[in-house]
């Protein structure tokens, strides 16, 4: 099931934004190249929201450890996290934000 989530001018371009979706705490993340991507909002390394790391690129990385995953695959791309984190679909239409969480893409 799918969730209305935001507005796409609600994202930031190059930032996370924390949100709720169906009972998750899911990371909203806005790419320079206005992509949106959907993460899990938990570092695998520690219980630290991935929405207050730094976005660069195609990652984000947790603020507290340093760890970056890569927001297409959930993959850790640095340690110290070696497990990746749940990937959600994202759809756009006009200018709503949908996420299903309740099935990652990468599990």
């Amino acid at each position: 099931m799918r969730e209305l989530v935001c507005q796409v001018d609600d994202l930031t371009p190059g930032q996370a934004h924390a949100a709720v979706v169906e009972g998750r705490n899911v990371a909203m993340i806005r790419l320079e190249d206005g992509t949106i991507h959907a993460i899990e909002d938990e570092c695998s390394h520690g219980a630290v929201a991935l929405s207050e790391g730094e976005v660069s690129g195609r990652c984000v990385e947790c603020w507290l450890h340093g760890s970056r995953f890569d927001v297409d695959s959930g993959e850790p791309i640095t340690p110290p996290a070696t497990a990746a984190v749940a990937v959600y679909r994202v759809e756009i239409e006009g200018d709503d934000v949908y996420v299903d969480s309740s099935t990652p893409i990468n599990f």
